[in-house]
Protein backbone atom coordinates (compact mmCIF):
# COMPACT_ATOMS: atom_id res chain seq x y z
CA UNK A 1 0.00 0.00 0.00
CA UNK A 2 1.70 3.92 -1.12
CA UNK A 3 1.35 6.12 1.89
CA UNK A 4 1.29 9.42 1.31
CA UNK A 5 4.15 11.65 2.59
CA UNK A 6 2.92 14.60 4.49
CA UNK A 7 4.69 17.35 5.61
CA UNK A 8 3.86 19.13 8.23
CA UNK A 9 4.72 22.89 8.92
CA UNK A 10 4.12 24.54 12.12
CA UNK A 11 3.00 20.83 13.96
CA UNK A 12 3.07 22.51 17.66
CA UNK A 13 0.87 25.11 17.31
CA UNK A 14 -2.67 24.93 17.99
CA UNK A 15 -3.66 24.25 14.46
CA UNK A 16 -0.97 21.94 14.04
CA UNK A 17 -1.51 20.31 16.93
CA UNK A 18 -5.16 19.34 15.34
CA UNK A 19 -3.91 18.69 12.24
CA UNK A 20 -1.45 15.92 13.66
CA UNK A 21 -3.62 14.58 15.66
CA UNK A 22 -6.07 13.44 13.07
CA UNK A 23 -3.27 12.83 10.01
CA UNK A 24 -1.34 10.53 12.88
CA UNK A 25 -4.60 8.50 12.69
CA UNK A 26 -4.58 7.58 8.96
CA UNK A 27 -2.78 4.67 8.38
CA UNK A 28 -2.14 5.70 4.77
CA UNK A 29 -0.24 8.87 6.04
CA UNK A 30 3.24 9.33 6.12
CA UNK A 31 3.29 12.38 8.83
CA UNK A 32 6.87 14.61 8.40
CA UNK A 33 7.25 17.11 11.31
CA UNK A 34 10.15 19.31 12.00
CA UNK A 35 11.16 20.94 15.43
CA UNK A 36 12.10 24.70 15.16
CA UNK A 37 15.23 24.34 17.16
CA UNK A 38 15.98 21.60 13.86
CA UNK A 39 15.58 24.38 10.94
CA UNK A 40 14.81 27.92 11.08
CA UNK A 41 11.70 28.18 8.36
CA UNK A 42 12.69 32.10 7.81
CA UNK A 43 16.03 30.39 6.72
CA UNK A 44 15.34 29.82 2.59
CA UNK A 45 18.57 27.76 2.18
CA UNK A 46 17.70 25.14 4.94
CA UNK A 47 13.89 25.15 4.26
CA UNK A 48 14.58 24.55 0.22
CA UNK A 49 17.63 21.79 1.23
CA UNK A 50 15.20 19.95 3.69
CA UNK A 51 12.26 19.86 1.36
CA UNK A 52 14.73 18.38 -1.02
CA UNK A 53 15.60 15.95 0.68
CA UNK A 54 12.30 14.77 2.14
CA UNK A 55 10.29 14.41 -1.47
CA UNK A 56 7.07 14.87 0.68
CA UNK A 57 3.77 14.10 -1.64
CA UNK A 58 1.66 17.17 0.29
CA UNK A 59 2.46 20.76 2.63
CA UNK A 60 0.33 21.90 4.62
CA UNK A 61 1.68 25.38 5.78
CA UNK A 62 0.24 25.55 9.02
CA UNK A 63 2.96 27.69 10.40
CA UNK A 64 2.73 31.36 10.79
CA UNK A 65 3.40 34.28 13.41
CA UNK A 66 0.14 35.46 15.11
CA UNK A 67 -1.35 36.78 17.90
CA UNK A 68 -4.47 39.18 18.91
CA UNK A 69 -4.59 42.65 18.87
CA UNK A 70 -2.48 44.29 21.09
CA UNK A 71 0.36 41.87 19.67
CA UNK A 72 -0.55 42.81 16.13
CA UNK A 73 -0.65 46.91 17.10
CA UNK A 74 2.87 46.04 18.74
CA UNK A 75 5.30 44.35 16.61
CA UNK A 76 3.71 44.88 12.96
CA UNK A 77 7.34 44.58 11.31
CA UNK A 78 7.64 40.86 12.47
CA UNK A 79 4.14 39.92 11.53
CA UNK A 80 4.38 41.38 7.75
CA UNK A 81 7.95 39.70 7.44
CA UNK A 82 7.84 36.91 9.20
CA UNK A 83 4.79 35.42 7.56
CA UNK A 84 6.05 36.09 4.08
CA UNK A 85 9.10 34.78 4.29
CA UNK A 86 7.70 31.62 5.90
CA UNK A 87 5.39 31.33 3.23
CA UNK A 88 7.74 32.59 0.50
CA UNK A 89 10.80 29.83 1.45
CA UNK A 90 7.99 26.95 1.95
CA UNK A 91 5.66 27.47 -1.42
CA UNK A 92 8.53 28.42 -3.67
CA UNK A 93 10.30 25.40 -1.86
CA UNK A 94 7.12 23.19 -2.46
CA UNK A 95 7.61 24.27 -6.28
CA UNK A 96 11.71 23.46 -6.51
CA UNK A 97 11.20 20.15 -4.75
CA UNK A 98 8.60 19.40 -7.05
CA UNK A 99 5.94 18.81 -5.11
CA UNK A 100 2.73 19.00 -6.53
CA UNK A 101 0.51 19.25 -3.54
CA UNK A 102 0.13 22.25 -0.65
CA UNK A 103 -2.53 23.39 1.69
CA UNK A 104 -1.75 27.23 2.95
CA UNK A 105 -3.55 28.35 5.68
CA UNK A 106 -4.73 31.94 5.88
CA UNK A 107 -7.43 33.77 7.87
CA UNK A 108 -10.66 35.41 8.03
CA UNK A 109 -8.52 38.72 8.63
CA UNK A 110 -8.17 39.31 4.49
CA UNK A 111 -11.37 40.67 4.34
CA UNK A 112 -12.40 44.57 3.81
CA UNK A 113 -12.98 45.94 7.45
CA UNK A 114 -16.44 46.91 6.33
CA UNK A 115 -17.74 44.28 4.29
CA UNK A 116 -21.01 42.83 3.54
CA UNK A 117 -22.07 39.82 5.95
CA UNK A 118 -21.58 37.06 5.43
CA UNK A 119 -18.57 37.52 3.67
CA UNK A 120 -18.11 35.26 0.80
CA UNK A 121 -14.42 34.65 -0.77
CA UNK A 122 -15.13 36.56 -3.50
CA UNK A 123 -14.58 40.07 -1.38
CA UNK A 124 -11.29 39.37 -1.29
CA UNK A 125 -9.38 43.07 -2.45
CA UNK A 126 -12.69 44.84 -2.38
CA UNK A 127 -12.03 47.43 0.47
CA UNK A 128 -9.64 48.59 3.16
CA UNK A 129 -8.64 46.51 5.90
CA UNK A 130 -8.75 47.03 9.46
CA UNK A 131 -6.07 49.21 10.83
CA UNK A 132 -4.79 46.95 13.99
CA UNK A 133 -3.91 43.13 11.76
CA UNK A 134 -2.99 45.21 8.47
CA UNK A 135 0.49 44.28 7.75
CA UNK A 136 -0.68 40.14 8.57
CA UNK A 137 -3.36 40.36 6.77
CA UNK A 138 -1.41 41.72 3.85
CA UNK A 139 1.04 38.77 4.09
CA UNK A 140 -1.89 36.18 4.50
CA UNK A 141 -3.21 37.83 1.11
CA UNK A 142 0.22 37.12 -0.36
CA UNK A 143 0.29 33.65 0.63
CA UNK A 144 -2.94 33.40 -1.38
CA UNK A 145 -1.90 35.06 -4.49
CA UNK A 146 1.63 33.21 -4.08
CA UNK A 147 -0.40 29.67 -4.21
CA UNK A 148 -2.28 31.04 -7.28
CA UNK A 149 0.67 32.23 -9.37
CA UNK A 150 2.13 28.85 -9.22
CA UNK A 151 -1.45 27.11 -9.99
CA UNK A 152 -1.89 30.01 -12.99
CA UNK A 153 1.96 29.65 -14.29
CA UNK A 154 3.12 25.89 -12.91
CA UNK A 155 0.02 24.05 -12.98
CA UNK A 156 0.60 23.01 -9.60
CA UNK A 157 -2.12 22.05 -6.59
CA UNK A 158 -1.93 24.45 -4.14
CA UNK A 159 -4.85 25.37 -2.80
CA UNK A 160 -5.65 27.57 0.35
CA UNK A 161 -8.20 27.86 3.36
CA UNK A 162 -9.25 30.67 4.99
CA UNK A 163 -10.57 29.91 8.96
CA UNK A 164 -12.79 31.96 11.15
CA UNK A 165 -11.48 32.60 14.83
CA UNK A 166 -10.12 29.39 16.36
CA UNK A 167 -9.67 28.57 19.83
CA UNK A 168 -8.92 25.32 21.69
CA UNK A 169 -6.20 22.98 23.33
CA UNK A 170 -2.99 24.20 22.77
CA UNK A 171 -4.13 28.23 22.61
CA UNK A 172 -2.03 30.96 23.62
CA UNK A 173 -2.78 32.44 27.08
CA UNK A 174 -0.20 35.13 26.93
CA UNK A 175 -1.29 37.81 29.42
CA UNK A 176 -0.70 40.38 26.17
CA UNK A 177 -0.77 38.38 22.84
CA UNK A 178 -3.45 36.28 23.34
CA UNK A 179 -6.41 36.01 21.01
CA UNK A 180 -9.52 37.11 22.85
CA UNK A 181 -10.42 33.23 23.86
CA UNK A 182 -7.95 32.06 25.70
CA UNK A 183 -7.55 35.94 26.87
CA UNK A 184 -10.98 36.00 28.88
CA UNK A 185 -10.18 31.92 29.90
CA UNK A 186 -7.29 33.09 31.54
CA UNK A 187 -8.48 36.40 32.93
CA UNK A 188 -11.83 35.42 33.86
CA UNK A 189 -10.52 32.38 35.60
CA UNK A 190 -8.18 34.69 37.60
CA UNK A 191 -10.69 36.97 38.95
CA UNK A 192 -12.24 33.52 40.15
CA UNK A 193 -9.43 32.56 41.89
CA UNK A 194 -9.25 35.52 43.33
CA UNK A 195 -12.76 36.48 44.51
CA UNK A 196 -12.95 38.99 42.19
CA UNK A 197 -16.01 40.83 42.04
CA UNK A 198 -15.40 42.55 37.99
CA UNK A 199 -13.05 41.64 35.62
CA UNK A 200 -12.61 44.56 32.93
CA UNK A 201 -12.98 43.49 29.16
CA UNK A 202 -11.25 45.28 26.25
CA UNK A 203 -13.93 47.77 24.37
CA UNK A 204 -17.03 47.93 24.21
CA UNK A 205 -18.51 44.46 23.72
CA UNK A 206 -20.69 44.83 21.21
CA UNK A 207 -18.38 43.58 17.81
CA UNK A 208 -19.41 40.36 16.50
CA UNK A 209 -17.38 37.46 16.12
CA UNK A 210 -17.25 34.05 14.27
CA UNK A 211 -15.35 30.80 16.75
CA UNK A 212 -14.56 27.57 16.03
CA UNK A 213 -13.55 24.87 17.34
CA UNK A 214 -9.81 23.93 16.36
CA UNK A 215 -10.54 19.98 16.17
CA UNK A 216 -12.96 21.02 13.39
CA UNK A 217 -10.38 23.49 11.50
CA UNK A 218 -8.31 20.76 11.22
CA UNK A 219 -11.00 18.18 10.23
CA UNK A 220 -11.91 20.82 7.50
CA UNK A 221 -8.64 21.00 6.42
CA UNK A 222 -8.01 17.21 5.29
CA UNK A 223 -11.20 17.39 4.13
CA UNK A 224 -10.48 19.89 1.65
CA UNK A 225 -7.19 18.70 0.80
CA UNK A 226 -8.47 15.50 0.05
CA UNK A 227 -11.04 16.92 -2.65
CA UNK A 228 -10.76 16.06 -6.13
CA UNK A 229 -9.44 18.61 -8.88
CA UNK A 230 -12.60 18.21 -10.96
CA UNK A 231 -14.59 18.32 -7.52
CA UNK A 232 -12.87 21.55 -6.49
CA UNK A 233 -13.57 23.41 -9.03
CA UNK A 234 -17.04 22.78 -8.73
CA UNK A 235 -17.06 23.62 -5.31
CA UNK A 236 -14.89 26.81 -5.59
CA UNK A 237 -16.19 28.46 -8.81
CA UNK A 238 -14.63 30.82 -11.39
CA UNK A 239 -11.83 33.17 -10.11
CA UNK A 240 -11.79 31.59 -6.62
CA UNK A 241 -9.13 30.45 -5.38
CA UNK A 242 -9.41 29.83 -1.69
CA UNK A 243 -12.22 28.75 0.51
CA UNK A 244 -13.81 29.87 3.79
CA UNK A 245 -13.97 27.50 6.66
CA UNK A 246 -15.89 28.46 9.67
CA UNK A 247 -19.32 27.65 11.82
CA UNK A 248 -21.52 30.24 9.66
CA UNK A 249 -22.67 31.49 13.49
CA UNK A 250 -21.65 34.72 15.07
CA UNK A 251 -21.72 35.72 18.53
CA UNK A 252 -20.80 39.51 20.45
CA UNK A 253 -18.08 39.85 22.86
CA UNK A 254 -19.66 40.69 25.64
CA UNK A 255 -22.20 37.49 25.10
CA UNK A 256 -19.26 35.46 24.58
CA UNK A 257 -17.50 37.05 27.62
CA UNK A 258 -20.86 35.73 29.99
CA UNK A 259 -21.09 32.55 28.00
CA UNK A 260 -16.98 31.96 29.18
CA UNK A 261 -18.00 33.32 32.72
CA UNK A 262 -21.08 30.47 33.08
CA UNK A 263 -18.10 27.95 31.77
CA UNK A 264 -15.37 29.00 34.46
CA UNK A 265 -18.60 29.85 37.57
CA UNK A 266 -17.25 33.19 37.61
CA UNK A 267 -20.18 35.37 39.30
CA UNK A 268 -18.76 38.80 39.36
CA UNK A 269 -19.74 41.25 36.92
CA UNK A 270 -17.73 42.49 33.37
CA UNK A 271 -16.94 46.03 32.78
CA UNK A 272 -15.82 46.95 29.10
CA UNK A 273 -13.39 49.41 28.48
CA UNK A 274 -14.23 51.38 25.77
CA UNK A 275 -11.10 53.52 25.53
CA UNK A 276 -9.82 50.06 24.47
CA UNK A 277 -9.67 49.10 20.21
CA UNK A 278 -12.71 47.16 19.31
CA UNK A 279 -11.80 45.86 16.07
CA UNK A 280 -13.19 45.03 12.47
CA UNK A 281 -16.89 45.50 13.47
CA UNK A 282 -18.17 42.07 12.28
CA UNK A 283 -16.76 39.20 10.71
CA UNK A 284 -18.88 36.55 9.79
CA UNK A 285 -17.75 33.89 7.09
CA UNK A 286 -20.18 32.78 3.97
CA UNK A 287 -19.36 29.17 4.45
CA UNK A 288 -21.82 27.81 1.56
CA UNK A 289 -19.09 27.06 -0.83
CA UNK A 290 -17.14 24.24 2.10
CA UNK A 291 -21.01 23.10 3.32
CA UNK A 292 -22.37 22.50 -0.66
CA UNK A 293 -18.80 19.60 -0.79
CA UNK A 294 -20.08 18.26 1.95
CA UNK A 295 -18.50 19.47 5.31
CA UNK A 296 -19.73 20.96 8.40
CA UNK A 297 -18.46 22.02 11.68
CA UNK A 298 -19.72 19.99 14.38
CA UNK A 299 -18.58 21.44 17.87
CA UNK A 300 -20.96 24.16 19.55
CA UNK A 301 -19.63 26.94 21.42
CA UNK A 302 -20.53 25.70 24.52
CA UNK A 303 -19.13 22.59 24.12
CA UNK A 304 -15.55 24.07 22.83
CA UNK A 305 -15.40 26.24 25.74
CA UNK A 306 -15.78 23.27 27.85
CA UNK A 307 -13.18 21.30 26.98
CA UNK A 308 -10.37 24.61 26.44
CA UNK A 309 -11.09 25.56 29.74
CA UNK A 310 -10.77 21.92 31.23
CA UNK A 311 -7.14 21.79 29.06
CA UNK A 312 -6.24 25.05 30.69
CA UNK A 313 -6.63 23.92 34.04
CA UNK A 314 -4.84 20.71 32.68
CA UNK A 315 -2.03 22.13 31.52
CA UNK A 316 -1.26 25.87 32.89
CA UNK A 317 -0.78 27.18 36.34
CA UNK A 318 -3.91 29.09 37.51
Amino acid sequence: MNREKIFLAGHNGMVGQAIRKLLQENKKVDLITIDRSEIDLLDQRAVHDFLHAQKPDTIILAAAKVGGIHANKTYPAEFIYENLQIQNNIVNGAHLADVNKLLFLGSSCIYPKFATYPITEKTLLTGELEPTNEPYAIAKIAGIKLCESYNRQYNRDYRSVMPTNLYGPGDNYHPENSHVIPGLIRRIHRAKIDNAEQVVIWGSGTPMREFMYVEDMASACVFFMNLKPVNLVKVLGDGVSHINIGTGRDISIKELALEICATIGFKGSLKFDTSKPDGTPRKLLDVSKLRSAGWASKFTLKEGLKISYQHYINNYHV
